[in-house]
């Protein structure tokens, strides 16, 4: 069974002053020297919030009592409020995040099965999506705003308080963008976000348990290469897919009228990718649609000369899409044809659906 863990009232924040865990070395470097201060009380205030994860501007004892006091005025530590939690029988958490505008997102973590030894989390980037996937929920959200660098690693920081207490090696391994939204259309606070994340004075992850997920906007996904190309951000990508075809996937992800499947992987093809790493391809199985043996025929040719593998995931079903899911007899004929022609293809076993937290599901809660 699931269960409700907590609940909060809707948070206050205070717009007047910068939300430190939005800010990155970088943004808190030329605050300092904005400020007459020298650069390396960046580093410090950096460090001592997401390195050493102070809690507030009292306990950062390396800093002076007037200067403490001087951050506390310009600066506040606000996480996204949790107002609900809820526990899948599979062990899958899903947060619910109030806003102090009122807009609500999720994240979900998804405690390692299998000895795979991740604790993955997965994030959100928006209040809800405007690409407008027909087999997603999210989609249907019409309330959509980007959330900020501090509300998109707020969530990370609020879920690592809540699960490590838990203990038997709780704690958060791989961050994935792919809860509601599209990555790419916030890709400012996203990227702010993913520097904050990856730097070694900051929460230290690394850029291989790093992902970001995308319906294929192909002038981002070029720049987001570029910062993987200079070393900055070196991520792992992952696209989604859904189809074989323009008419297809036009007819379910209306993002591909825009860029079609050729401008997509040519994007994706440019992706620079470190040794021994792969793109992920998302496939999202719909009975029907998307899953026919000419299908799986088709994919060996599209994805040639990309570096990739093939996650399937049968469709989560819910209440705003016309799809169904595939019969088991159908995904095991779609993966099967794929191995034979060598591709990589993982059957991915859908988690926390009982809780409405699967691949497609997130905002049922909003």
């Amino acid at each position: 069974m699931s269960s409700l863990l907590h609940a909060a009232a809707a948070p206050t924040v205070d717009l007047s002053r910068v939300n430190l865990f939005g800010c990155t070395l970088a943004e808190l470097e030329e605050r300092m020297a904005s400020w007459k201060l020298p650069r390396f009380r960046a580093t410090q205030l950096f460090a001592a919030l997401f390195a050493r994860r102070v809690r507030s501007f009292d306990a950062m004892t390396d800093l002076s009592k007037p200067l403490r006091q001087s951050f506390a005025e310009r600066f506040c530590l606000d996480l996204p409020r949790v107002d609900q939690c809820q526990v899948s029988r599979d062990g899958t958490r899903k947060y619910r995040y109030l806003a102090a505008d009122g807009s609500a997102f999720e994240a979900v973590y998804l405690p390692e099965v299998g000895g795979e030894n991740t604790n993955t989390l997965c994030i959100s980037s928006q209040t809800g999506c405007s690409v407008g996937c027909k087999f997603c929920f999210t989609a249907s959200i019409k309330r959509n705003r980007n959330l900020s660098a501090a509300e998109i690693v707020g969530q990370v920081v609020a879920v690592q308080r809540d699960v490590e207490p838990l203990g038997d090696g709780a704690r958060l391994t791989n961050i994935v963008f792919m809860g509601m939204g599209e990555p790419l259309l916030n890709f400012a606070q996203v990227t702010d976000a993913m520097r904050i994340l990856l730097h070694p004075l900051g929460m230290a992850f690394s850029s291989r348990r790093l992902t970001v997920s995308t319906s294929g906007i192909v002038p981002r996904l070029r720049e987001l290469g570029d910062l993987a190309r200079s070393g900055e951000l070196p991520i792992q990508l992952a696209i989604s897919l859904n189809a074989s075809d323009d008419v297809t996937r036009t007819r379910i992800m209306p993002i591909n009228k825009k860029w079609p499947l050729a401008e997509l992987l040519d994007a994706a093809r440019a992706y620079p990718l470190r040794p021994r790493r792969a793109i992920t391809m998302e496939y999202v199985l719909l009975g029907g649609i998307n899953d026919s043996d000419e299908d799986a025929r088709r994919l060996p040719g599209l994805l040639q000369g990309l570096t990739c593998k093939l996650n399937l995931l049968p469709l989560n079903p819910h209440d705003e899409t016309p799809f169904l899911p595939p019969t088991a007899a159908r995904v095991a004929s779609f993966q099967g044809i794929l191995r034979r022609a060598g591709m990589h293809a993982l059957v991915r076993t859908p988690r926390g659906q009982d809780i409405a937290a699967a691949c497609g599901q997130l905002g049922e809660a909003v």
